[in-house]
């Protein structure tokens, strides 16, 4: 699982541009209220975890709770083993 949140934690860093690192990012960090992406960012994010999880996400089925924390993201994106569940195709 620790794998899974640091893939988040990367792209997450890399979408922000302003000199966090992947290791500055706190795994119960909420990305929305702490990081405060804007709707620009959060699609780049969202594109992002998509390739770098080799996924396709629903983002009618996104919820907003799946983004508050790096913790449920990654778990939410570990449960996609496959079995497509809320929101996520595997390609």
């Amino acid at each position: 699982m620790d794998e899974v949140y640091s893939k988040v934690k990367v792209v997450l860093a890399a979408v922000l541009a302003n000199g966090t690192t992947a290791a500055d990012i706190p795994t119960d960090a909420d990305l929305v209220e702490e990081y405060g992406l804007d709707s620009l960012q959060m699609i780049s994010f969202l594109l992002g975890v998509e390739d770098a999880f080799d996924v396709e996400l629903d983002y009618e089925s996104l919820d907003l709770e799946h983004l508050r924390s790096v913790r449920q993201f990654g778990t939410w994106l570990a449960a996609l083993d496959g079995a497509a569940p809320d929101g996520a195709v595997v390609r």
